[in-house]
């Protein structure tokens, strides 16, 4: 079974089958929560969106239309930390609150200065570099998690890493 595709597997989930949901978990929830870890820099919270991430992955299993897993995944995982957020502070918006990265000693040794022109940068397009870069999300499937066309976010990706270059080399 560990052999099947994860939309095999989903499907599976999505058929009754419960006991597959773990197969999935231990494939994703590892890139599921550094995903959200480099968005809010909070290890507890990450923790716990993790957790709802995969909640909701079986709660809402019927509504998994057979597209790719991992789309389906990650936007599960983004709404659940914007919903965070919203409930947090339902007058702030998203841009608004400051993201964080918390970094460990070795990566701050490494990438003090790229982590902190990335920490610059809107949430958005944060986000979008994260989830790109560093989970090596393709943008068709990028684009079905933020709901554009890969050609528009492969145009928002490139302005990102424009951005994140300007802010990088700005301190030499």
């Amino acid at each position: 079974m560990e052999k099947l595709t994860d939309e095999i597997l989903m499907k599976k989930v999505a058929q009754g089958n419960l006991d597959v949901l773990k197969i999935l978990f231990d494939r994703h929830h590892k890139y599921v929560f550094n995903f959200l870890f480099k968005m809010c820099g909070d290890r507890m919270l990450s923790e716990d969106i993790t957790q709802e991430v995969f909640y909701k992955l079986m709660k809402y299993r019927s509504s998994y239309n057979n597209g790719k897993f991992v789309s389906w995944l990650f936007t599960i995982a983004r709404n659940s930390l914007h919903s965070h957020y919203r409930k947090v502070s339902k007058n702030e918006d998203m841009n608004a609150i400051d993201l964080k990265l918390v970094i460990t000693e070795d990566e701050a040794k490494d990438y003090s200065d790229l982590h902190s022109a990335l920490n610059q940068l809107e949430s958005s397009d944060r986000e979008l570099l994260i989830l790109n870069r560093l989970q090596e999300i393709k943008y068709n499937e990028l684009a079905e998690i933020v709901g554009s066309t890969p050609g528009a976010v492969k145009t928002k990706v490139s302005r990102a890493l424009q951005k994140l270059k300007t802010l990088y080399f700005k301190n030499y």
